[in-house]
């Protein structure tokens, strides 16, 4: 029943406390799961309190639990570990503070676990996350990497001594950050954040030694892969051992089996390098080697040729030829030459003996007719007519006194 109560006539504290107490106290056991941390166990006393973390988010109850309750679990339960108990909700009004009063502790079975983990990996494989395409490239050699692991840790002196081992000259910027418990999900993210915001840092390396399923959850909690997928600067998953393979590894860029493998994986061998340069020179200087080598040989080749070895015997063979078919030319020319002068001198005289100047030159004349006929015939003159005679030298005239057929 509601209390009535007004600014004149108020409950007092303990009027609500123990009403409040009264309410709860009603309540029956419930089976809880969560994560243990803080457990202390009283000096003196046979109670354990501690805190139920919530696994998925930041909400927490305290508890109390018999030390024979707690310490009948087998294995033992420590902080960190994911238990299910069985408690009652109590209120304790002299405090004002809630707790829940365990009288069962059992651990979460590993069968139960990994199938959580394979539904939210199937789920967030749905979404895209481990998607290769999404995979960003290493740089082949970065100056400054980022590492997040826990505080003196082998892991951390695994990542930085062995990649300092193969280039002494590559940067750190470590991030602490606890790697098992309900806060390693958070405080990792946190890192990552940070990390990723500052530019001059090329890769982050997540590193982390081996342990149990329980103690890798948190490298398989939601929030952390989605933070991973989101980050601008490549991710190097290095947690746990080659077995080991927490939902981290399929979001990472690229998974290293151990942090030692993740050192040599993120920077170069410098003596590897080194060689590689060296051979690569040696390849480089036989390679020129032999191409000068051949083609000095071609060019030997090419200067033994005739040709070349002796250019000025093909040039005088060349030139006797060139002299020899001008002889010739002239001869032939010289020859056709006279022959033609032969044959003008033969049409000439032919020309010159049917000529009539030759038949007047033998004693013969032309008689013409005032107007120039010649006469043939004796009917073409008369008596009296004066005629024009041409012999070889010159012309006269004569006078026609009789004329006579013959």
């Amino acid at each position: 029943m509601a209390l009535e109560t007004s600014p004149d006539a108020p409950a007092a504290v303990r009027t609500i406390a123990n009403g409040i107490a009264s309410w709860i106290n009603q309540l029956g056991a419930v089976w809880v799961e969560g994560q243990l941390t803080d457990v202390s166990i009283g000096r003196g006393t046979t109670t354990v309190f501690g805190t139920l973390r919530d696994t998925d988010a930041d909400i927490s109850l305290r508890f109390t639990c018999n030390r024979r309750v707690f310490e009948a679990v087998d294995p033992p339960v420590t902080d960190g570990s994911r238990v299910v108990v069985n408690a009652k909700p109590n209120f304790f009004a002299r405090r004002g503070t809630l707790a829940l009063a365990v009288n069962e502790i059992r651990h979460v079975g590993i069968g139960e676990l990994l199938a959580r983990i394979e539904r939210l990996k199937q789920l967030l494989s749905a979404e895209g996350l481990f998607a290769s395409y999404r995979k960003k490239a290493l740089p082949f050699l970065p100056h400054t990497i980022g590492l997040i692991c826990g505080r003196d840790s082998a892991a951390e002196r695994d990542v930085l001594e062995n990649a300092k081992r193969r280039w002494p000259a590559v940067a750190f910027r470590v991030e602490y950050a606890s790697v098992q418990g309900p806060a390693a999900a958070g405080e990792v993210m946190t890192a990552l954040r940070k990390l990723d915001a500052d530019e001059s840092v090329e890769v982050i390396v997540i590193a982390r030694g081996g342990g149990s399923l329980e103690d890798l959850l948190p490298f398989s909690d939601e929030g952390l892969i989605r933070a991973v997928s989101q980050a601008r600067t490549p991710v190097v998953s290095a947690i746990g051992h080659e077995p080991d393979s927490p939902l981290l590894d399929l979001v990472a860029d690229l998974r290293a089996s151990t942090p030692t493998d993740a050192a040599k994986r993120i920077v170069p061998d410098v003596r590897e390098e080194l060689d590689g340069v060296r051979l690569l020179r040696e390849r480089g200087l036989r390679a020129i080697t032999s191409w000068l080598e051949r083609e000095t040989h071609a060019l030997a080749a090419i200067r033994s040729r005739p040709s070349l070895a002796a250019p000025v015997t093909d040039l005088q063979r060349r030139s006797d030829e060139v002299a020899a078919l001008v002889e010739r030319s002239r001869r032939t020319l010289t020859h056709r030459l006279d022959r033609a002068s032969d044959d003008i001198a033969h049409r000439l005289a032919s020309v010159r003996a049917l000529s009539p100047k030759a038949t007047l030159e033998r004693g013969y004349s032309v008689l013409q007719l005032a107007d120039g006929t010649a006469v043939r015939e004796v009917a073409q003159v008369a008596a009296g007519d004066l005629l024009q005679a041409r012999v070889s030298d010159g012309r006269f005239a004569v006078e026609v006194k009789t004329e006579e057929n013959t």
